[in-house]
């Protein structure tokens, strides 16, 4: 978009889909449906962008100050997703760039996670603020990533470290600022079992899929209690061992056909002709994607997948409420991943409470939460022996090695400070502006932000594998990630 130099070009043409693919009458139709959260994708560009990084910047904060008023209005609140993150998370195109994954890995790892913690912080600052803190109750700190490659360990002391910017940022308590969302990273719930002890209000988060494990012939019907004996237990688990569970994503699809599903369309898995030769054919996929032509029996089937992983799920939120028209067919081409078009067709329930007791003898059951895990009595007093073994940073980064050896930031920089709405109201004969707060809860949280090194070479943010220069910092300079206690504060500027 950017190289499209013609009449009505470049980047702003994706303000167009801001503008008309979520409105307000979607938070309206939400609302009627009987839910009560939206979870949004939210770009790190929303708040900047760095020298040669191709993204509209901050465009898509105006627009999501739209839904937190919209949510207010409809009497929704919202799980804000930091979804992108410099160099990504994982790899994948909707982290912003398909490819490689460069936070927490490879040569750039500690750098984009330290732009990455900073932009944490200024989202929280924030979303903590009274005007907002009762809309933008969970944020989910990073949107999947990938905990293999990267290794639970460095990602528990990232975890750690996030927990401080946003905790810092808020206070400790109920009703002071969200809840904390870790994604499991992949690696599964019980690998997070008993993480942070008494962390005042954190959340486990997980995106349980069938369509991207093995592809099955069956009928839709055959998927009823799936869900049930798949996901119940495992959401029982971890609501006791951890606390607080929810699957921030899953969809109808239990197959991987629909058009860009699966592998950006190169063909799909279910058809043979992802890989061609890698995977056997299943089947076709025009059964599970000719949606007009649908008979009671898929309907019913389908909707009888989704009250049953509703059920099992217990808090839960399906990607995605839309999925626009087809520019060549004109219509839907994944309809098991739309929540608006199964109410419009009758495969997704009107009101999402009936699905309670659809799990049979599985068992379901939400035990209570202890205090500290809402806010209450010891919320926030994380024993020192656990924030000591996830001190930040991590000494090694996979795929780069030492950390003192790599390029990094340093906390000398300004912060940038996100901007509140504009309200305005007569009053008499003149006008007022009404408080929307300055975008900074704490005034005491000063540190300043990170950036460069002059003695330091630094990458691209998305190098991936590729041979870095050496060295990348001089022995004076070497890429010392500094700890948050060892940050030396400076006055904030907007």
């Amino acid at each position: 978009m950017a190289a499209d130099t013609s009449s009505g070009g470049g980047l702003s043409q994706l303000e167009t889909h801001y503008q008309t693919f979520i409105t307000e009458q979607d938070f309206a139709e939400i609302a009627g449906a009987g839910l009560n959260f939206v979870r949004i994708p939210l770009p790190y560009w929303a708040i900047e962008v760095r020298s040669g990084e191709p993204f509209l910047p901050k465009t898509s904060w105006t627009y999501f100050l739209k839904a937190i008023q919209w949510a207010r209005k409809y009497g929704l609140r919202i799980n804000l997703d930091f979804h992108a993150l410099p160099g990504s998370q994982n790899g994948w195109n909707h982290s912003g760039k398909f490819g490689s994954i460069n936070v927490l890995y490879g040569p750039m790892g500690i750098a984009n996670a330290q732009r990455s913690l900073d932009y944490i912080r200024i989202i929280a600052e924030f979303i903590s603020q009274p005007e907002y803190k009762d809309v933008v109750v969970i944020f989910g700190i990073t949107n999947e990533p990938q905990g293999t490659p990267i290794g639970q360990d460095a990602l528990s002391r990232y975890y750690m470290q996030a927990y401080n910017n946003v905790r810092e940022a808020s206070g400790i308590g109920e009703g002071n600022g969200p809840f904390i969302s870790y994604h499991d990273g992949f690696l599964g719930l019980p690998q997070w079992a008993g993480f942070l002890p008494n962390a005042d209000r954190i959340a486990l988060d997980d995106h349980p899929y069938l369509c991207f494990d093995g592809q099955s012939s069956a009928p839709m019907s055959s998927y009823a209690q799936t869900p049930c004996t798949t996901w119940g237990g495992m959401m029982n688990t971890s609501m006791s061992a951890f606390g607080f569970t929810t699957a921030g994503e899953f969809s109808n699809a239990v197959t991987d056909c629909g058009l860009y599903v699966n592998g950006v369309g190169v063909g799909t898995r279910y058809e043979g002709t992802y890989t061609p030769g890698t995977w056997p054919v299943v089947g076709s996929c025009t059964p599970w994607t000719d949606w007009q032509n649908w008979n009671s029996t898929m309907i019913s089937g389908i909707q009888q997948f989704a009250l049953a992983s509703m059920d099992a799920l217990q808090n839960w939120f399906f990607w995605t409420w839309k999925i626009g028209n087809s520019s060549t067919s004109g219509v839907v081409e994944s309809p098991q991943w739309s929540y608006q078009l199964g109410l419009q067709n009758g495969w997704m329930p009107k009101d999402p409470r009936v699905a309670s007791g659809t799990c049979a003898n599985q068992g379901i059951w939400s035990p209570p939460l202890q205090a500290w895990q809402t806010g209450g009595a010891g919320a926030g007093q994380i024993p020192a022996t656990v924030t000591a073994s996830y001190t930040w940073p991590p000494a090694q980064i996979s795929n780069a090695g030492a950390v003192s050896l790599l390029p990094s930031y340093t906390p000398t920089g300004t912060v940038a400070t996100l901007p509140p709405p504009t309200f305005t109201y007569s009053s008499g004969s003149s006008a007022k502006t009404a408080n929307a707060g300055d975008g900074w809860q704490n005034p005491s949280d000063t540190a300043s932000g990170m950036v460069g090194i002059a003695t330091c070479s630094y990458l691209n943010p998305w190098i991936g594998t590729a041979a870095p220069p050496s060295p990348l910092c001089s022995s004076g300079a070497a890429a010392r990630a500094v700890p948050d206690s060892q940050i030396t504060h400076f006055p904030r500027q907007s």
